[in-house]
């Protein structure tokens, strides 16, 4: 029996990517080494599917082609990001994410766009204690471009009030690279992952 697969969105991506960490000595999380790749490319390779990646944050070279765009004010935080990122976006939906998700998956990003219902403006992806990931969700263009979003601005009161429903998660697709712990962390399994994505390969016959 085959299934049918969930139905598809045409979406576009911001990735956000210019923020710094005060926990790690307020260096660019995103290009932190990860197994040997800078955080944002795994990130990236999450959101291959869209049409077009725009990245706001400092331009370096990466795993895709993107777009660059820069907040204003350079440091504005998350909200003045995702403004910038919107001036780039031309499909009718957006997939909004943080650049240090390393552990971020094209399938969960998929299952996260393709859930978005038709009566919303988005849909957030909560971990398992039901709280909003902000930063991992799929929003109707038009309702970002409305919602306020300027420099300084909470996106708990910004994005929070449109009209978003949520979509469960694993905690592993919303962790971040804040602390030292968190990046140790992260290394370990993507490693892990590696050597058993490897191992696969390997048990394939020729």
């Amino acid at each position: 029996m085959t299934h049918s697969r969930s139905r598809a969105v045409a979406y576009d991506a911001i990735v956000l990517a210019g923020g710094t960490s005060r926990r790690l000595g307020g260096i660019d999380k995103t290009a932190l080494p990860l197994a040997d790749r800078p955080a944002l490319d795994y990130v990236l390779d999450a959101v291959s599917a869209a049409g077009a990646i725009v990245v706001v944050g400092p331009a370096r070279p990466t795993s895709q082609h993107v777009v660059w765009r820069r907040e204003q004010p350079v440091g504005g935080g998350p909200a003045a990001a995702i403004a910038a990122g919107l001036d780039a976006v031309t499909a009718d939906a957006v997939v909004v994410v943080a650049g240090d998700l390393p552990l971020l998956s094209a399938e969960l990003v998929h299952r996260v766009v393709a859930s978005l219902r038709a009566d919303a403006d988005g849909a957030v992806a909560v971990d398992s204690e039901d709280r909003p990931q902000w930063l991992l969700g799929a929003w109707r263009t038009a309702a970002l471009q409305r919602a306020g979003l300027t420099a300084g601005a909470a996106l708990r009161d910004t994005l929070g009030r449109l009209a978003w429903h949520g979509v469960a998660v694993p905690d592993r697709a919303a962790a971040d690279c804040d602390t030292i712990d968190d990046v140790r962390r992260i290394a370990t399994v993507l490693a892990t992952d590696r050597i058993a994505a490897t191992a696969g390969d390997r048990s394939l016959p020729a």
